[in-house]
């Protein structure tokens, strides 16, 4: 079977780490920074980094194309890209896609100093769900309202902070630093 040839948006922030986690779980990946890049992908993850400057990197060919690519495509975003896929990020400075029912509080879990691990709680839907899997949390987007529509796929305490609607993945944490692939396998099992 043809692997599924995933694009990671590298603009700025960790994309490196996810295309090894792509690549890891057995799809082919490829760096996006023109609208171009976006031919002959089946998904896309936008990485961690920050939201104000890639509100101010995706330039409008780019931002245009990734519009039309979101609506038919599965997407993930994950830390800033959660914040970048969401309704309302409460902050002017960010322009949100939009495709995500949720709003979210940008560093809503603290500032660089504050970051921090721990174990999350997984939904029955990920692989191996009894097995907790390890969150890294820097300057981590909360989710301070989700529609009814949104599946949390995993909870911190009692704060869902991986998400899923329709073709569309989020997660506040970067699942890219630990090694483990569940979520990279989830993400591949979307369909549009």
């Amino acid at each position: 079977m043809m692997a599924r040839r995933i694009g990671v948006l590298a603009l700025q922030g960790d994309f490196e780490k996810h295309k090894r986690a792509l690549e890891a779980a057995g799809a082919e990946a490829r760096e996006v920074r023109t609208a171009e890049d976006l031919d002959g992908l089946s998904g896309l993850i936008i990485p961690g980094g920050e939201s104000t400057t890639l509100t101010l990197l995706l330039l409008p060919e780019l931002l245009e194309r990734l519009h039309t690519f979101c609506e038919t495509h599965p997407v993930w975003g994950t830390c800033a890209g959660m914040i970048m896929l969401s309704k309302d990020a409460s902050d002017p400075r960010v322009k949100p896609l939009g495709f995500l029912d949720l709003d979210i509080q940008r560093n809503g879990y603290g500032r660089q100093v504050h970051s921090f691990e721990s174990d999350l709680k997984l939904s029955g839907n990920v692989e191996d769900a009894q097995t907790p899997l390890h969150g890294v949390f820097i300057r981590a987007p909360r989710i301070t309202r989700m529609g009814e529509n949104v599946e949390p796929l995993a909870w911190l305490g009692s704060d869902p902070v991986a998400v899923r609607q329709g073709h569309f993945m989020a997660s506040s944490f970067h699942p890219e630093l630990t090694g483990d692939l569940r979520l990279h396998r989830f993400f591949l099992s979307l369909r549009p």
